[in-house]
């Protein structure tokens, strides 16, 4: 019995021009943005949760996260250092949010 592939890579599409290519970049970001703003919500609940400020970096859910997605990466036939890159640059962008958020959330006057 031949099983079917379902690694990530493999369904990279062949692209002939570079419309092509753009084109199925752009589908994909359809599908990523969305996700990436549901993530964001979840740093707003984080920061509601979390009840000191310096609880906001943490870097052993960072590594977790991090040695999580690297097989993960390899095992969709992609290159890990690449998506850990990503990975921390987005973490970062969200441990930012998360600290702003943290001070909204406090401030005098918020009703949240």
């Amino acid at each position: 019995m031949i099983r079917e592939t379902s690694r990530a890579i493999d369904k990279v599409q062949h692209c002939s021009t570079m419309e092509e290519v753009r084109r199925q970049i752009d589908a994909l970001d359809d599908i990523l943005v969305p996700l990436l703003v549901t993530r964001g919500g979840y740093m707003t609940q984080a920061a509601r949760i979390k009840q000191a400020e310096h609880q906001v970096r943490d870097e052993d859910r960072i590594e977790a996260i991090i040695a999580r997605v690297r097989p993960r990466a390899a095992a969709e036939g992609g290159q890990a250092d690449v998506i850990e890159s990503i990975y921390r640059s987005m973490m970062e962008a969200y441990i930012a949010y998360e600290h702003e958020e943290f001070a909204r959330l406090r401030a005098p006057g918020d009703a949240s």
